[in-house]
């Protein structure tokens, strides 16, 4: 695809360490598995609500990954420590110990799965097309984004399937943004006519009853996300596999997924 307009975010997101509160009271126990002892290094893109973006005070780290994370790392009694940074920038960090592990909505597919370890899925997803309320843009499926200015996340799921239309011919403006709250502000301004996004980003801009937007399209669940690793570092894929079963059979998964996305079990699907 032709980009025909890449749009930088205002700030770009750097390297921040946040310490994360201690999870439970539990023995740490990461046994030299984890960079730090007794810590479990977490890499997001922190600008990716509903699954990790900054509370108001713009400091804290909340979203569905932040709570994961945290009841993660309580399961294997550890500490958790979040890394902001930039998405076209976090597989090398993993790869280069930056952190222990991705929790970023990561796309679980072949290419990734050729490249790092990853975790069973935790959550399942798929594409959907949001618009303004009463707009000009009259869609209904992704075929009718032709002649229109669509906007999505660059490097993501969007970014690829965007692309596949573009070779098998449709022609529409591309607006790539590097953070996905960008694409709905743009929206909102009438500067684009359209976002191509994950659903789980989607029910969480169209709930609130005041809100602009509306989805008007979605695909069938097709993806689910995983927790990303080092290629190779499968003592640790092991371990977090197992915390990751046992917050499923203690309820703890579905009562994270209703608080973030209103009452909604985006988790289940994805261990069937």
């Amino acid at each position: 695809m032709r980009r025909i307009a890449k749009v930088a975010g205002l700030v770009l997101a750097s390297m921040v360490l946040i310490q994360g509160v201690f999870a439970g009271g539990g023995k740490q126990q990461s046994g030299g598995l984890t960079i730090e002892e007794g810590t479990l290094t977490v890499g997001m893109e922190i600008g990716y609500p509903p699954m990790e973006y900054y509370d108001a005070d713009g400091k804290t780290p909340i979203g569905f990954d932040v709570s994961l994370a945290k009841a993660l790392a309580e399961k294997m009694g550890l500490k958790v420590k979040f890394v902001d940074t930039a998405w076209d920038g976090i597989f090398a960090g993993v790869d280069t110990g930056k952190y222990d592990a991705i929790m970023s909505s990561v796309t679980i597919n072949e290419a990734r799965l050729a490249a790092h370890n990853f975790s069973k899925p935790y959550v399942g997803n798929a594409l959907a097309i949001v618009l303004l309320k009463n707009g000009k843009a009259k869609v209904k499926d992704p075929s009718e984004l032709a002649g229109l200015g669509v906007a999505y996340q660059e490097e993501t799921t969007s970014d690829f399937y965007m692309a596949d239309l573009a070779a098998k011919g449709l022609q529409f403006t591309p607006y790539e943004y590097d953070k996905v709250m960008y694409c709905f502000d743009e929206l909102k301004l009438g500067r684009v006519d359209a976002i191509v996004t994950d659903l789980l980003v989607a029910v969480d801009y169209v709930a609130p009853a005041d809100s602009p937007f509306e989805i008007v399209w979605q695909a069938p669940p097709d993806e689910t996300f995983g927790v990303c690793l080092k290629k190779g570092n499968d003592a640790l894929t092991a371990e977090i596999d197992k915390a990751l079963d046992a917050l499923f059979a203690d309820g703890t998964m579905l009562k994270i997924s209703k608080e973030i996305f209103g009452g909604v079990d985006m988790v289940s699907a994805a261990r069937k």
